[in-house]
């Protein structure tokens, strides 16, 4: 079999598009009627009903999808949205990919297959191996899949030469127990699927209030005055969003949204749980819209903190006591000028301003909302950094219905970091974990997920193993990061269903398959349960109950301690198959190795969880001044060159990250295709390119060009200059070298491309 007759990307093949009308509300009957259809479909009446009556409640699973919290005091017996729905029919779906499946499709044909198609075949049931040559997967046991990893890790000249990935699917204690055995094999290479999302996000917050994570609750949100919302589509990202805008709008919330795009889940939201939601009448959401331009949004900012240092609307006691920086960026913004402002962002002098007054007005209850609409920019630390000057200027954080809220999107994503699932935890995590485990802790910083995948494609990254996720389909520069894999001696794949990374492999691959959130595990004569941490810092329980998949489903926790053990042998002193007889020891380790964990076990038993500790929350700065920090930075702009567009990728409704659950993205309009780019009419008219004409791209990067090849032109609501087209099949155009200054993220919000009609 030829390496090369391997589809890395999806097949180009276009399936038949329908075009209706854009909506202007979220959620409603069609969102419920969708939710069912997939559920009743995919996973049957009894099985669906059961997940879905479990799903976030206080001693239920929690929803595998994103991170938003769950009320705290009263939650409704349907707490699910949508894209919940969606992920439990995935999840507990009939059809099942056993060993003969395998056998009956070689990995060539299957590369040929759709990512919808592929998710649509079921959940995987037996671990399978890909030998040297071989054109088909085939069967092997528990036993000799760990002596295979253990073999393959054992013969590299250095642990450096092996990457572990993590997808934020993985709870706490399984990736408590993954970075524990990759720290303890020798290397801290544990790039995370937050290296190509909020990486940018913890970075300026680390810099600036001490604390890389958010610092609202969900009840902040639901009391707040203001509510500014940038680069995030929340009806279609996080639906569970929209019940909280909306108690907050009845309370007298004014939400701005700032989106090149205008989206249903901003400007309306019909309660399917509600008469008049029910009835079609939608609450209206967003008082005002802000066009702005793809990696315009300092520009916008700079605008805002101008105004409110013009119009003096600052909190003088608060930047006293509190900040440092002020007088340098306020020497910074008097130089800004505003035809520039307005030019790069794309917004007028006066709608800047109004927003300025809007956040100053009143108590100065002001919470931003943001996405990777803004992380996956090279400025975008720096653009991060904007949002907290302009609360840092009204001293709004570390009070209540005020602060910061970077929108987590996979559920546990937050979490795995936390457990220290990452490439330079910092040193007290490492004393504590050498303490806890009597090793010696490697110091040195590993390799982020693009250092990764090009150490892989160099040849120093020998043995590639990812728990969870679709490392293939999630990351940029798709054929380079193929051929990457291909040049590893082992690849290894710990999931729940088939994804095209299963296909593109090092020169051999292995199928983990474990259990999903909703099946239960029983070791020794105990029921367990896992733990996760939502994007409010709440820690709460997790309880599978539903019947596995299969019988030869593993936990994550028992692959991994089962994968240290058959690597590490006599050299590791920890007892690791002891720790997953019951998780109560891996919990009673977390809280000794973790600040914030103290009585970890009492404490998650009890309904709801507890909230992790938030410094800056209690304004206490954990920075190297010992105060909040404004950072100064330059103006900023990607500038397209002449007849380049600046293109977005995104996901589409019927997607949550990776997984294509559908061929449909109702809120836009678009039914049944996924190979689509949306452009402003008037770049069209100039590009001669008509409606729903095939086009191909091509990016630009320092001198190089990436091709994709018939997408289809659909005219849509934007800025000129810019477009957009749905990951991972755009992901191709991304380049591998452009990245994040500071947080190294992918720009994925900042491809420059030409469109061209396809030969």
């Amino acid at each position: 079999m030829s390496e090369s007759t391997i589809s890395a990307q999806p097949p180009e093949k276009l399936t038949g598009i329908h075009i209706g009308k854009t909506k202007h509300s979220a959620a409603g009957v069609p969102a419920v009627a969708n939710s069912l259809k997939h559920i009743y479909g995919s996973s049957g009446l009894l099985r669906g009903t059961s997940a879905m009556l479990k799903l976030n409640q206080m001693g239920g699973f929690d929803c595998p999808s994103c991170a938003w919290p769950d009320p705290e005091d009263h939650r409704s017996a349907f707490e699910f949205c949508e894209n919940g729905a969606k992920a439990i029919a995935s999840e507990t779906t009939k059809h099942r990919i056993t060993p003969q499946f395998f056998a009956d499709n070689s990995v060539e044909e299957l590369s040929e297959w759709s990512d919808y198609d592929m998710d649509q075949a079921g959940r995987l049931t037996q671990p399978m191996v890909l030998r040297a040559g071989a054109t088909h997967y085939e069967e092997i046991s528990w036993d000799d899949a760990f002596d295979l990893i253990g073999r393959e890790l054992n013969a590299l000249v250095s642990p450096d030469e092996a990457v572990f990935y993590t997808s934020g699917r993985a709870t706490n204690e399984a990736a408590f127990l993954y970075q524990l055995f990759v720290r303890h094999y020798g290397t801290n290479n544990l790039p995370d699927c937050s290296n190509m999302c909020h990486e940018s996000s913890g970075a300026a917050l680390g810099q600036s209030v001490g604390v890389g994570k958010g610092t609202v609750t969900l009840k902040d949100l639901e009391t707040a005055e203001t509510i500014l919302i940038m680069g995030q589509n929340p009806g279609t990202n996080h639906p569970r969003m929209l019940s909280s805008l909306q108690r907050a709008v009845e309370n007298g919330a004014t939400i701005i949204a700032v989106n090149p795009m205008k989206e249903a889940g901003l400007t309306g939201f019909m309660h399917p749980q509600q008469v008049k939601g029910v009835l079609g009448m939608s609450t209206p959401l967003a008082k005002h819209f802000l066009q702005v331009n793809l990696n315009g949004d300092q520009a916008l900012l700079k605008g805002i903190a101008k105004t409110l240092v013009e119009d003096g609307h600052l909190d003088s006691g608060f930047l006293q006591e509190h900040v440092t920086g002020y007088e340098a960026y306020r020497a910074h913004l008097m130089t800004q000028d505003w035809a520039e402002l307005e030019k790069l962002s794309g917004i007028q002098r006066d709608v800047m301003q109004m927003v300025a007054r809007q956040c100053a007005s009143g108590e100065r209850k002001l919470i931003t909302c943001w996405a990777m609409g803004l992380t996956q920019h090279k400025n975008a630390v720096a653009t991060i950094q904007e949002i907290v000057n302009i609360h840092l200027l009204l001293g709004a954080i570390g009070r209540e219905s005020a602060g910061l809220c970077p929108v987590r999107g996979h559920s546990n994503v937050q979490g795995d970091r936390t457990m220290g699932v990452f490439e330079k935890m910092p040193e007290w995590f490492m004393d504590n974990l050498e303490r806890e485990f009597q090793f010696t802790v490697p110091r040195r910083h590993g390799w982020d997920t693009v250092a990764a995948i090009k150490a892989m494609h160099e040849g120093s990254g020998k043995v590639f193993y990812a728990l969870g996720g679709n490392f293939l389909q999630a990351t940029p520069d798709t054929e380079y990061t193929a051929e990457a894999l291909r040049r590893c001696n082992l690849t290894v794949h710990v999931c729940t269903k088939l994804n095209r990374s299963h296909l593109v492999t090092g020169r051999t691959g292995l199928i983990l398959p474990c259990l999903g959130r909703s099946e239960w595990e029983e070791q020794g004569d105990t029921t367990q349960f896992l733990t996760v941490e939502n994007s409010m810092s709440v820690v709460h329980a997790s309880h599978g109950h539903l019947d596995p998949a299969s019988p030869y489903l593993l936990s994550e926790p028992v692959i991994v301690a089962r994968t240290a053990a058959a690597t590490l042998g006599d050299r590791s002193k920890v007892d690791w198959l002891g720790m997953i007889e019951n998780y109560d020891r891996i919990r009673e380790s977390i809280e000794r190795v973790v600040p914030g964990f103290e009585n970890f076990n009492e404490r998650v038993r009890q309904p709801g969880g507890f909230y992790l500790p938030n410094t800056a929350r209690n304004r206490e700065w954990k920075t190297s001044s010992g105060k909040a920090e404004i950072h100064t930075h330059p103006l900023q702009v990607l500038v397209p060159g002449p007849g380049q567009l600046i293109l977005q990728t995104f996901r589409s409704h019927d997607q949550f990250n990776t997984t294509v659950y559908g061929l449909n993205d109702r809120y836009r309009g678009i039914g049944n295709e996924r190979r689509i780019i949306f452009m402003n009419p008037q770049d069209m008219k100039e590009r001669g390119i008509g409606p729903l004409e095939s086009v191909d791209i091509t990016s630009h990067f320092q001198g190089e060009t990436r091709e994709a090849h018939r997408f289809l032109a659909v005219p849509y609501d934007q800025p000129t200059g810019n477009c957009a087209a749905y990951f991972p099949e755009a992901n191709v155009l991304v380049p591998i070298g452009s990245f994040a200054d500071v947080s190294l993220t992918p720009t994925s919000k900042s491809v420059l491309v030409t469109v061209k009609p396809s030969a």
